[in-house]
């Protein structure tokens, strides 16, 4: 590895790479086509980069291209590319939907070794000349079963790759597989070397899959109560931009702060979004599947699914964002009896640590008994033992003192209504015994 590349880790204190580094490395070096399969989260960014930008040389165009599925996700790679391509005193640029067109051009009229975007907005630069890819020498397909298996995208993919070299090096890399991306001799007409970590991989920390009973017109509250959570901030995945939309306005209009990401959204107002999450200046970002691949939140605490997805593969990149190399996280399902039921049976052999979980007293438990238990144990009036600790604590002189109050209370008590009895005085002097 290149020595600044060492240095750059030992700065940030990682102390050895993942499974999907360590296996990807030699290959991709090598110039081998590849298909690399790992976990969410266990770093396949960094496991294509550093090996890839290691055969590029500076000053020389546009030599790798990086072909992500959303505008969020293509910031993220481009951040990360940018920042190791900088040691080697290289570039690395964003082309994306949504942003400034004049800026992404003047950008490109310097050359950058590395150019990060989504296939639409790639094509659409390279029809208008403004991308040469004559100097092209590695393309990376990021998020591959997603990106090849929606027939404009693999079709964008295609179109863009048949613009490089014919001898271009070719990398899939993602966390599931497909039929498309099983397929990718017979689109792409190459043989490339799968490389699959999935079942050595434990860079992901422990995560809990709970189980929220709650019918669909009580979920608002539901997110009211997960907000109001101690150190509680997550992804919330809708099925529709419609339902983002309402549930926003409901939660807004009950001061729980929360903010949206959907593609009808600018990108800036995107971005602002994500960015505020990350600085949990907002508790809850409700979001389509926009959100489920690839993008990586640092400690996000968890991901709710409002709606539970119908497919393993959906519900997979969706959990992926939380509990990222190493970290603990949890992934809360809220659902109907009938939803819930069905999602056991949906993960029912992939090993999940499934909990029925409620929200009590501000906290999410998964024994209610106990926790209502407990709680009414320290709520229970306790037995008034002041007054006799005072009584322990009293002087010789007090007790004394205390005593003779006491028993000249009683005397007087004794004496009530006892004695020669007295005399009332009538008006004209004389008096009449009581």
């Amino acid at each position: 590895m290149n020595p600044k590349f060492v240095e750059e880790f030992e700065k940030e204190k990682f102390v050895e790479l993942s499974p999907i580094q360590k296996a990807v490395y030699g290959p991709l070096s090598a110039g081998e086509n590849v298909i690399g399969y790992a976990p969410t989260g266990s770093g396949k960014t960094l496991a294509y980069a550093m090996p890839l930008l290691e055969t590029l040389l500076s000053k020389d165009g546009t030599q790798l291209l990086v072909l992500v599925p959303s505008q969020e996700l293509a910031v993220q790679v481009n951040n990360v590319m940018g920042r190791f391509a900088s040691l080697l005193g290289m570039k690395s640029i964003a082309v994306i939907g949504g942003a400034n067109v004049k800026r992404q051009y003047e950008k490109l009229k310097k050359h950058p070794e590395v150019v990060v975007g989504t296939p639409g907005r790639i094509l659409d630069v390279i029809n208008e000349r403004k991308l040469k890819m004559h100097k092209l020498t590695s393309c990376v397909i990021d998020e591959a079963d997603q990106m090849l298996a929606d027939d404009a995208s693999m079709a964008a993919c295609r179109e863009i790759v048949g613009h490089a070299k014919a001898d271009v090096q070719l990398s899939f890399f993602s966390a599931t597989d497909s039929a498309k991306l099983n397929d990718v001799p017979h689109w792409f007409g190459i043989e490339p070397k799968v490389i699959d970590v999935r079942q050595i991989d434990d860079t992901q920390g422990h995560v809990v899959h709970y189980l929220i009973e709650s019918p669909e017109r009580k979920r608002v509250e539901m997110l009211r109560k997960l907000a109001n959570l101690d150190d509680f901030a997550g992804l919330v995945f809708f099925d529709s931009t419609t339902n983002v939309k309402d549930v926003a306005e409901k939660l807004a209009f009950q001061h729980v702060a929360v903010g949206e990401l959907s593609s009808g959204q600018s990108s800036q107002k995107r971005k602002q979004a994500l960015a505020d999450l990350r600085k949990r200046k907002i508790r809850l970002l409700l979001t389509t599947d926009v959100a489920a691949r690839g993008l990586d939140i640092a400690q996000l605490p968890a991901v709710v699914n409002f709606d539970i997805p119908r497919d393993l593969t959906t519900y997979i990149h969706r959990s992926g964002r939380t509990g990222r190399m190493g970290a603990q996280g949890a992934v809360i399902n809220l659902g109907n009896e009938h939803d819930l039921r069905q999602f056991k049976q949906l993960v029912g052999n992939e090993g999940y640590d499934l909990q029925t979980g409620y929200v009590y007293q501000h906290q999410l438990v998964t024994d209610l008994k106990a926790a209502q238990a407990s709680n009414k144990q320290e709520n229970k009036p306790k037995k008034k033992k002041k007054a006799k600790a005072q009584v322990k604590q009293m002087t010789a002189a007090e007790k004394k003192q205390n005593q003779k109050v006491k028993h000249k209370k009683n005397r007087k008590r004794d004496r009530k209504n006892k004695g020669k009895p007295k005399s009332k005085k009538k008006m004209d002097g004389s008096s009449d015994s009581i």
